[in-house]
């Protein structure tokens, strides 16, 4: 008897699955453009060709955080006009308080000054942290509303389905929806938004001028501003004029974030505040940063200007550490975390894209992870070297006993 009902009851279960529908959201005009949004991580586009493939609107990152301009920002912006392509700038947004929201707002605000702009500025608030929901949505309302304060444009939401169905709320939702979601004909019903004027369908697109995988998108006839008079002038909060500004260590601070912060590295943060342990730095500390170190390092190595670097995209793999990595390339991990938003630098994932600046200056170490079944002799004569030349560098006591996972210096 027991199992018929367990039967009886997953099939009505079955039943309610396959006759509930999912509604689609909405697009809020049935004016359609075809799109696409762009990093630096696209590399040289001919938006010549892009523009005859029938791409109408192309929304151009302009930075990150506090103090990252993309560095193809100015490139991206200037060829799209030229091309006569609608374009929309985004900023990837970091705040973790209201204040830094504000701030970061400005940032955003500053890189686009003077600039003539056809869409809705787009913000892109898509890693929470620890952050509660509360707190997201703080965050998020208060950098849309400084935004539109300082530009006087109309400004959109770029989120993922969840997101928009269970982080943010419906002060949030009172703004526009661009809206991400893979693998479906239109985007899912979030219960929060009425329609999207913005659909981000895939993030492995195709498209004649752009080597490699770009994000397709679908605009409606309302993603454009009413007013596409230049933005107004606005200062960069940063640094200004300048050469050292002071910071105040927040609770939950890291050392690695606080470089993020102002686009600079763990190790300047060190050198410049004579910090002994960086992993211990205290709430309500002061901390010295360094604008000039943050300027020459955006001019010089994030794009690949000094001679003596070259800019770079590593896929991690599987096994992989950041410190291998850095290794590697000749660099350090403070500066791998900084350039690509890492915040814990010791939990990276297989398939994930870097960025890298690969220092060219002399010869960097090369280092091995043993494998399963290996011998110091065979590793040996893989690198062509001796096995008393690993046993030396290494500090190897026996050298018939090396373990799976052990990293040796084989150069």
């Amino acid at each position: 008897m027991k199992r018929k009902v367990l039967v009886f009851t997953f099939s009505i279960v079955i039943l309610l699955a396959i006759t509930i529908p999912v509604y689609a959201l909405s697009p809020s005009s049935n004016e359609i453009y075809r799109g696409i949004d762009v990093s630096e991580w696209q590399g040289d586009i001919d938006f010549g060709k892009v523009k005859n493939a029938g791409v109408e609107v192309v929304y151009i990152r302009a930075g990150q955080g506090f103090s990252y301009e993309d560095a193809r920002f100015e490139e991206n912006y200037e060829k799209a006009k030229r091309n006569g392509l609608k374009v929309g700038v985004y900023h990837y947004m970091t705040a973790r308080s209201v204040e830094d929201a504000r701030t970061q707002a400005q940032f955003f605000a500053s890189l686009i000054s003077k600039k003539q702009i056809d869409c809705k500025l787009a913000m892109d608030f898509e890693s929470f942290g620890n952050l509660s929901n509360t707190q997201i949505n703080e965050i998020a309302l208060a950098y849309l509303r400084e935004l539109q304060k300082l530009t006087g444009k109309e400004v959109i939401v770029y989120s993922n389905t969840y997101d928009a169905k269970y982080i943010f709320n419906l002060q949030v939702a009172q703004y526009p929806l661009w809206v991400a979601q893979y693998g479906v004909s239109e985007p899912q019903d979030n219960g929060k938004w009425k329609n999207w004027e913005g659909y981000q369908y895939s993030s492995t697109g195709r498209v004649n001028g752009i080597s490699g995988n770009v994000d397709l998108d679908r605009y409606t006839k309302d993603i454009f501003l009413s007013n596409i008079e230049e933005i107004p002038e606005v200062e960069d909060p940063q640094c200004k004029n300048e050469d050292r500004i002071l910071y105040k260590v927040q609770s939950g601070d890291t050392l690695s974030e606080i470089a993020q912060k102002f686009n600079t590295t763990v190790s300047h943060l060190v050198e410049i505040n004579n910090i002994s342990n960086p992993n211990l730095i205290y709430t309500g500390e002061i901390l010295t940063i360094s604008c000039n170190h943050n300027n020459s390092q955006n001019n010089g190595s994030s794009n690949g200007n000094n001679n003596n670097q070259t800019t770079i995209k590593y896929t991690v793999q599987r096994g992989d550490t950041l410190w291998e990595i850095a290794q590697r390339y000749n660099t350090t991990v403070a500066s791998i975390a900084s350039l690509n938003n890492i915040s814990n630098p010791n939990l990276i994932y297989a398939g994930t894209t870097l960025r890298i600046i690969k220092n060219n200056n002399g010869s960097p170490n090369m280092y091995y992870r043993v494998q399963r079944g290996n011998t110091l002799w065979g590793i040996a004569k893989q690198y062509n070297t001796s096995v008393a030349n690993l046993v030396r560098m290494n500090g190897i006591r026996n050298p018939n006993l090396i373990y799976p996972g052990q990293i040796i210096r084989v150069d």
